[in-house]
């Protein structure tokens, strides 16, 4: 499976609201971030919670501001999180 993103890209975080198991913080959907990392392919954890077969999936390491993610952050603008999400998860960032 191809890498859609590369380290650098903005990508945006999906906001869909799935029923059963979820490996993406619900805090996170919706909000843009760049993609530190490729960290490899995996079964898709979502599917193999369900013993189907977990078709494989690119994990990226992406860093979110924090003030994309709490809105009116009063900290340094440097500080970041950083999760790991799935290729379904992300889609290009457009705005």
């Amino acid at each position: 499976m191809n890498a859609a993103f590369q380290p650098g890209d903005t990508v945006r975080v999906l906001a869909r609201t799935p029923t059963g198991h979820c490996r993406t913080p619900h805090y996170l959907r919706g909000r843009k971030g760049e993609v530190l990392s490729i960290l490899g392919t995996f079964p898709n954890p979502e599917k193999l919670a369900y013993y189907e077969p977990g078709e494989p999936r690119v994990l990226y390491e992406v860093k979110f501001a924090l003030s994309e993610v709490w809105g009116r952050y009063d900290g340094p603008a440097a500080d970041a999180v950083v999760a790991d999400i799935y290729d379904h998860w992300l889609g290009p960032c457009r705005g």
